[in-house]
């Protein structure tokens, strides 16, 4: 078990070490507007790292989008993917109460999944899907913490030399939510 207030320590102190500048960490009015404008609750260890470490501007590789502010910030994103459908099926790719947390291009997202407690992390991976948007995502991590650690000690499947043998466990329940319309 993580002890969070640990875990938020170290992302603290990795985010400070790695980033030019961070930008302050969002107030408990910009994450209750957040919360307001999504329509559902951010889960705990989000909204910590959010409160406690920096409004975005660290992490892996392209860094976690700010959750409110200008330019190009989570709860954009979330608005934009939501709101894309696709007209054969008219339906959308992106499932209620998923945040996009960082673009790693291509049109790849790691977002978290709200409606889990733990805050499971997920890769939306959409190149090669042929509109069968539910093979586009995967389980990243089980947890928002376990994918924290995993960039903490420089293993993630993103990093240079990572195993990649190992396999992303498809996203059971994708389709489902995808089937929940907008």
């Amino acid at each position: 078990m993580t002890n969070v207030d640990d875990l938020l320590r170290r992302v603290w102190l990795k985010a400070n070490a790695t980033a030019e500048q961070l930008p302050p960490p969002a107030t408990t009015e910009e994450v209750a507007q957040a919360e307001s404008i999504l329509g559902f609750r951010l889960p705990p260890v989000l909204v910590r790292l959010y409160r406690e470490v920096a409004n975005g501007g660290f992490g892996p590789d392209y860094q976690l989008f700010p959750l409110l502010g200008e330019g190009r910030t989570a709860v954009n994103v979330y608005r934009e993917e939501r709101s894309t459908v696709d007209p054969d099926k008219e339906a959308t790719h992106w499932p209620a109460d998923v945040l996009p947390v960082l673009d790693w291009g291509c049109g790849m997202f790691a977002a978290v999944d709200c409606r889990s407690p733990e805050g499971a992390v997920l890769l939306f991976e959409p190149n090669g899907i042929d509109n069968e948007w539910h093979h586009a995502w995967y389980v990243d991590s089980e947890s928002l913490a376990g994918w924290l650690e995993t960039w903490l000690s420089e293993t993630g499947w993103y990093e240079e030399g990572a195993d990649e043998d190992g396999e992303m466990r498809p996203w059971e329940t994708a389709w489902q939510r995808l089937s929940e319309g907008s």
